[in-house]
């Protein structure tokens, strides 16, 4: 047994930023399914969206990111993230992290734009901004005494008594045993579930852990129909997963059929533009009427010059498949990108199991409402994993018993027929792609429940005699993670945001959250 003041479970952003500030008060044992950059924040390319610029105003933040939550933001929450994130974002500048200036001799912000921002308000590092305050945050934490950092543990199930969270037990699998962890207070910040689609800009690892173990534990889970696909994932067969970052829009990208006729204009004024559950429905319903398998972005009109400085990493993939972004127009398609919904907090991350945590991603937290503005969520992690820490401060310090039950699994049972596992994992993604994807209707979420009901039960099944590994943790997180998403999507009777059902075309006056907790 490993015993520790904190657990953080995950490695991103939120994760991070939350070890570094607790372990000036304590011990912190950060697990991680696999090694310390495999997150979701290592492939944000965009930013951080925070006022700096004299000419922006908190207020126009607040408006934007309100307007694009669709009317489920909680205005509280809204206010508090924008207003606190500058001093947030000096303390990553004091850790060490970089945003891109206007020049070399310049200490001014280069400011980037993207869809449903009134101003340019977006802190960058190029185009791996993700990946300087990943790096910056991971050295960090490497470095301080009061860390230790578990690769290779996937935490396996929350440990709870008497409605408290004590810890978790934990899959080591370098050494192939199970671990207990026991603990003050557990964090969540495992980020989202982009793998429970078949198309994702997430990595691998990104299998909604978190949100799934608090269900499992009886956590209040909210608003998960609210699944924001990215419009621009790159075309190809090869380039698995690769993102064209919002910002390219923002700097005059436009998006086009395959005859080269822009057809943005039809959908929003501000075209390109527009906040992300727009434009990737305007995709959709393009390629459904042609048939075709993508659309173009194209961003041919700026120089070669131009975008080597500001999309070095674009730029070079593209190139890497092919394709000079100045010269040629790039294929894209939507994508399951970012979760809006989540373990249900306060606006401290606290959940309704005392001493648990959730923060980033895996939280919903009321910011972004029923569709993120662009770049709200690295803000929203700083914020939060600031907040969360706070909160952990008046929680009591006295350690769990740490008299716990030993995790059941009769591995000496093992079923070679839980090899079908493999095959379990591509039909959950394919249904939720097919029957729980951009455009929705009652009877395909009710047909998708049947069959992930069916999968659920095989999994349940063999997954407690089976040669247990990551895999087959991952597997049943996503399968329960589909439940969720469905059940949600059935409960909300009209679209809204993110949720669009054929059958509730309007959106509804009573506005109203979803929320699912394990029978």
């Amino acid at each position: 047994m490993i015993k520790t003041d904190y657990l953080v479970i995950g490695s991103g952003i939120a994760a991070l930023s939350f070890a570094l500030k607790a372990a000036k008060n304590g011990k912190v044992a950060l697990i991680t399914k696999r090694e310390l950059p495999d997150s979701c924040t290592v492939r944000a390319q965009g930013g951080v969206a925070c006022v700096s610029d004299p000419d922006d105003s908190f207020e126009r933040h607040i408006e934007d990111t309100i307007t694009a939550g669709a009317g489920l933001c909680r205005r509280d929450i809204v206010e508090k993230v924008i207003k606190e994130g500058p001093a947030r974002i000096e303390e990553l500048i004091a850790l060490g992290v970089k945003f891109s200036t206007k020049s070399y001799q310049s200490s001014e912000f280069e400011l980037g734009l993207e869809g449903g921002h009134s101003m340019r308000r977006i802190l960058h590092s190029g185009d791996i901004t993700g990946a300087e305050i990943e790096r910056v945050l991971a050295n960090n934490a490497q470095k301080n005494k009061n860390i230790t950092i578990y690769e290779h543990h996937a935490a396996l199930d929350l440990i709870t008594e008497n409605g408290k969270c004590v810890g978790a037990y934990v899959f080591n699998s370098c050494q192939n045993k199970i671990e207990i962890f026991a603990a003050r207070i557990t964090v969540l910040a495992t980020g989202g579930a982009g793998k429970v689609y078949l198309y994702t800009s997430n990595p691998d690892v990104i299998t909604g852990d978190g949100v799934a173990m608090a269900y499992r534990a009886g956590g209040q889970i909210e608003n998960m129909e609210f699944v924001q696909f990215h419009p621009t994932c790159l075309y190809n067969p090869v380039a698995k997963s690769f993102l064209i970052s919002e910002a390219v829009r923002g700097e005059g990208g436009i998006l086009k059929l395959k005859n080269g006729q822009p057809f943005m204009q039809h959908y929003h004024p501000l075209k390109e533009l527009a906040p992300r559950d727009i434009v990737a429905r305007a995709i959709d319903k393009e390629l459904k009427t042609s048939g075709d398998s993508f659309v173009y972005l194209d961003i041919t009109h700026k120089s070669r010059e131009f975008l080597i400085k500001r999309f070095p990493n674009i730029y070079a993939k593209c190139l890497e498949f092919g394709m000079d972004m100045s010269k040629d127009m790039i294929p894209v398609v939507p994508a399951a990108h970012y979760f809006c919904g989540g373990v249900k907090t306060d606006e401290y991350g606290r959940t309704n199991i005392s001493n648990l945590l959730a923060i980033g991603e895996a939280a919903s937290t009321g910011l972004h409402g029923a569709n993120r503005l662009a770049s709200n969520s690295l803000l929203e992690a700083l914020v939060f994993a600031h907040r969360a820490f706070e909160a952990a401060r008046d929680i009591p310090k006295e350690m769990p018993s740490g008299d716990f039950a030993k995790w059941q699994h009769n591995a000496d049972n093992y079923n070679k027929r839980s090899t079908s596992f493999v095959q379990d994992w591509h039909d959950i993604r394919r249904i939720m792609w097919d029957y729980v994807g951009i455009v929705r209707s009652d009877e395909r979420l009710q047909k998708a429940y049947k069959r992930i009901a069916l999968v659920r039960a095989e999994i349940k099944e063999y997954f407690g005699a089976s040669k247990l590994n990551t895999d087959m943790i991952e597997l049943r997180n996503i399968a329960d993670i589909a439940e969720i998403v469905i059940l949600s999507a059935l409960k909300r009777k009209e679209s809204r945001g993110l949720h669009y059902n054929t059958d509730y075309p309007k959106t509804s006056d009573k506005v109203q959250n979803t929320l699912v907790t394990k029978n």
